[in-house]
């Protein structure tokens, strides 16, 4: 499938649909190249709680996560309580999965071991970001070997919830890689918004 045109004429990956959040999503978030340490960290988690669910389903839930979670504050999460926990599992605006929930506080104390977490992700690219050209969603793969390799280290530091496909998934949304299809408006767009660490 190539990119779709919407009834605004703005031809778009078909992934987003027509679903008003996702479209924003698509349209001002995902692919845009992500340097902030925090902010990678947060969505690095978002998509562990993903797995096995639909991403528009943790979209919906992103503030509720980053009010349960402290805005993601690793320095928080690291000393989360198990009576924290417990408040978390009974927090019906999140995704209630005890073991994503524990290997939060867990991968908050592997990401505090790291001194620069932005620097650390983006050096298995040599700070550039990976400019594929696919022209429809079949041709993108969902676990290449980069992800393999950045997965299998993160796993080696502590990290839980971070499989190949996960991190691929993160990859693309913190634009890592550019995976917008090249009749995608946001394709350029994207490519553009890259720095050259």
């Amino acid at each position: 499938m190539t990119a779709v045109k919407h009834q605004d004429g703005i031809r778009r990956c078909g992934w987003c649909g027509t679903d008003p959040l996702y479209v924003v999503y698509h349209d001002e978030e995902w692919g845009v190249p992500e340097y902030d340490s925090r902010a990678l960290f947060e969505k690095l988690l978002l998509d562990g709680f993903q797995a096995g669910l639909s991403w528009i389903t943790i979209l919906r839930k992103r503030d509720n996560f980053r009010a349960a979670f402290d805005h993601f504050d690793p320095q928080k999460m690291a000393r989360y309580t198990p009576k924290k926990l417990v408040r978390l599992m009974n927090d019906a605006g999140i995704v209630r999965n005890r073991a994503k929930i524990e290997a939060s506080v867990t991968n908050a104390q592997s990401y505090l071991a790291i001194a620069d977490f932005s620097a650390y992700l983006w050096g298995f690219l040599d700070g550039r970001p990976i400019d594929n050209r696919f022209r429809a969603l079949s041709e993108i793969p969902a676990a290449p070997p980069i992800a393999e390799k950045i997965s299998k280290d993160l796993k080696t530091r502590g990290f839980r919830f971070v499989g190949p496909t996960i991190v691929y998934a993160f990859m693309q949304a913190c634009g890592l890689a550019n995976d917008h299809l090249v009749d995608c408006h946001r394709h350029e767009a994207v490519k553009h918004a890259a720095r050259h660490l």
